[in-house]
C-alpha cells in the first residue's frame, strides 16, 4: 500500500532517482525543452520549479542550495545569469508538460517538458503586460472627513 506516500519513485532507489533527476534538470535548464516520459516530467517539474524560484534572488545561500542539488557549476551560472532574469516576474508555473503521444518501442507515454518563457510558438502573439497579484479584498478605502454639524446648518439657512 502507498498511504502517505506524495512522489512517484519511478522504480527506482533513492540514490539513483536523486541522480536521474538532476541530470534531467540540468539538461532542462541546458537546451530549455526535453523529451521524455510523462511521469519522469511531472517529477522533474516537482523537481526543478524550487530550483528555478530559488534563483530569482541571488544570494551566496541560494546558489550553495541549488548546486547541493544539481550538481553542475556551469549549469547553476546559467539558472542565475540568464533564466532567472527572464522569468523574474513570474509568480510560478516556470515549465509546462506537452503530451507526444505513445513511444514506438514500449508504447509509453512521452511528453516535452520545457521552460516556458523560452518557447517562441506560444508567445509570439502575446504583449508583454505585467500583471500584479492582488488581494480579494481590495485596498485600504480612503476615509471621508467628519461632518460638522454645525457648518451643515448654516449653510441650510
Amino acid at each position: 500500500m502507498r498511504h502517505g506516500k506524495k512522489f512517484n519513485h519511478l522504480g527506482r532507489q533513492t540514490a539513483h532517482r536523486k541522480a536521474m533527476l538532476a541530470n534531467m534538470a540540468c539538461s532542462l535548464i541546458e537546451h530549455k525543452r526535453i523529451n521524455t516520459t510523462v511521469a519522469k516530467a511531472k517529477a522533474l517539474k516537482q523537481f526543478v520549479e524550487p530550483m528555478i524560484t530559488k534563483s530569482k534572488t541571488d544570494t551566496t545561500h541560494n546558489r550553495r542550495i541549488v548546486m547541493a542539488k544539481l550538481r553542475q557549476k556551469d549549469v547553476v551560472a546559467e539558472l542565475f545569469r540568464d533564466v532567472a532574469p527572464k522569468i523574474g516576474d513570474r509568480p510560478g508555473g516556470y515549465t509546462r508538460i506537452i503530451k507526444l503521444g505513445n513511444r514506438l518501442g514500449d508504447n509509453a507515454d512521452m511528453a516535452m517538458i520545457e521552460l516556458v518563457d523560452y518557447n517562441e510558438i506560444y508567445n509570439i502573439g502575446k504583449v508583454e503586460k505585467k500583471t500584479t497579484r492582488r488581494s480579494r479584498r481590495g485596498g485600504v478605502k480612503p476615509v471621508a472627513p467628519p461632518v460638522d454639524a454645525k457648518a451643515t446648518n448654516e449653510e441650510e439657512e
